[in-house]
């Protein structure tokens, strides 16, 4: 199954058959992976692989001993590398294997810290991945650690969350890239049906306490994995990017947010012309503080995608504690950095003139479920019709 996994990120995800350079980024808790990534990749015609290896105890260890006005000069945070290699015609493979409780005892604002010096020493490859000028994936890897949160320490649970893993993402069926080239048309099917309502704006309510209106970019696109190749594995969403400067309201989260090690639940945020104005967490606000202040535009919506709330990752019943997985379990927002392919009108654009357009621009990009069994979206076209797009958490029969 290992290698059915790899066969699928390398050539459906990556396509790294036309590339001969590739960027590896992984825990050293998964190396032996690594191994059986490299032959694969070695037997496609790869010509050069660059390894970033990470190791999130020692990330620990250096923030429990260094004041926080160091960590910005620590090359344990340092992934400028990633900036070199965005201008090599490089293909990018992130490796997600978190490890929870890791960064417990660590001060929340050295977390947040730690994470904005990772994103400032990469943002030219950050401007060039959401732009989609590289070509990049993030997948997940199962260790023994999230094994055991996920599956209650269960004497089995690294091949529970293997086989889980496996099968929300295709590789235990015959094909993968084949099923996931179907579950793409089945996306299609949505897509085409949200493009040609021309929304004015989202409305979304439900029974936590989310009464939320997000107004759409004016020539807004809504996508999915198809547009971009298949960067994210899995992908069951369907995304857009709304007008920075028009959400109002309160959104509640509905599955927790882990952050660069640190848990954040329970939280919702207060919206007012677009900006955060006020907010609270019961678990990890400072960690949720230090993101809402990452850039003067960390506070404001990048994006706004769709997950129905019977998706095949909702269905296993768990939570993974990985927003990779997790937000393809539930509708979602995002703070921070919006999609330039989600407007006809920003191609080529960069900086100000996409923040004319009404897509925002920030260093970061962090998205956060909210998504529930109960939740309604309502759309309101630009001719003034209003159509039950989501109704129970799922797509509406009368959409």
């Amino acid at each position: 199954m290992e290698d059915k996994y790899i066969e699928l990120l390398l050539k459906k995800c990556l396509d790294v058959e036309k590339s001969k350079c590739l960027y590896v980024s992984y825990d050293v808790i998964n190396q032996d992976f690594i191994y059986g990534l490299i032959k694969k990749a070695k037997e496609l015609g790869v010509e050069e692989i660059f390894l970033e290896k990470n190791d999130i105890y020692y990330e620990k260890k250096v923030l429990n001993n260094i004041g926080i006005e160091d960590i910005e000069n620590h090359p344990c945070f340092d992934r400028s590398m990633r900036n070199i290699y965005a201008d090599k015609e490089t293909s990018f493979l992130i490796f997600r294997a978190p490890v929870p409780g890791v960064m417990d005892g660590v001060a929340s604002e050295k977390i947040a810290k730690a994470e904005y010096v990772k994103r400032k020493t990469s943002s030219h490859f950050i401007e060039k991945q959401l732009a989609h000028k590289v070509p990049w994936c993030i997948a997940a890897l199962p260790n023994k650690v999230w094994a055991n949160k996920v599956f209650d320490n269960a004497d089995n649970s690294l091949k529970l969350l293997e086989d889980t893993l496996y099968k929300v993402c295709m590789v235990n069926t015959k094909n993968p890239i084949e099923s996931w080239d179907s579950q793409l048309e089945r996306n299609k099917l949505m897509l085409d049906k949200l493009n040609g309502l021309k929304l004015k704006l989202l409305h979304y309510k439900n029974k936590m306490g989310t009464d939320l209106t997000i107004e759409m970019l004016d020539d807004g696109i809504w996508c999915d994995a198809s547009n971009r190749g298949l960067s994210n594995m899995p992908s069951y969403e369907i995304f857009t990017t709304p007008d920075y400067r028009k959400t109002n309201g309160v959104v509640y989260n509905s599955r927790p947010l882990v952050y660069n090690g640190g848990l954040i639940d329970n939280f919702w945020l207060k919206f007012e012309n677009g900006q955060v104005i006020d907010f609270s967490a019961k678990v990890g606000e400072d960690i949720l503080k230090g993101i809402l202040a990452s850039d003067e535009n960390a506070s404001y919506l990048g994006e706004c995608a769709i997950v129905e709330n019977d998706s095949p990752i909702s269905k296993t019943g768990l939570i993974y504690g990985l927003t990779l997985i997790d937000e393809n379990a539930s509708c979602h927002l995002a703070l921070g950095k919006g999609f330039v392919e989600c407007s006809g009108k920003a191609h080529d654009l960069e900086g100000k003139d996409l923040l004319d357009l009404g897509i925002n621009q920030s260093r970061i990009h962090v998205d956060f479920m909210i998504g529930t069994d109960d939740l309604e979206i309502t759309g309101e076209t630009v001719d003034g019709r209003k159509i039950k797009i989501l109704e129970a958490g799922n797509f509406s029969n009368k959409f």
